[in-house]
């Protein structure tokens, strides 16, 4: 291979690094706004949840003796769906 042919090659390989690298590039711009997006959905999800738990913690604040258990799992289930949602949104950077 002779001194062109060389530059030549060298020259394609580098084109085609540039492509593979816008390629990864856009890819990795979908990616974002995609988490960013799923990101958002899960955060929005557990604001609600956070508003539910203390909805059902006023109620355990004001629960009758009689009515305590059926709040108190009340709570329960709605402390063990707002960790969920947190693992939901952790899990989002774990990808």
């Amino acid at each position: 291979m002779n001194k062109q042919e060389f530059k030549a090659k060298a020259k394609e390989s580098i084109d085609e690094i540039a492509a593979k690298i816008d390629e990864i590039e856009i890819k990795s711009d979908k990616l974002k706004a995609e988490l960013s997006e799923k990101y958002d959905e899960e955060l929005a999800n557990l604001k609600v949840q956070k508003g539910k738990l203390e909805l059902k913690y006023d109620k355990l604040e004001d629960a009758a003796e009689e009515e305590w258990e059926d709040v108190k799992e009340s709570f329960n289930a709605a402390s063990e769906s707002f960790k969920e949602g947190f693992s939901n949104l952790f899990s989002i950077f774990k990808k």
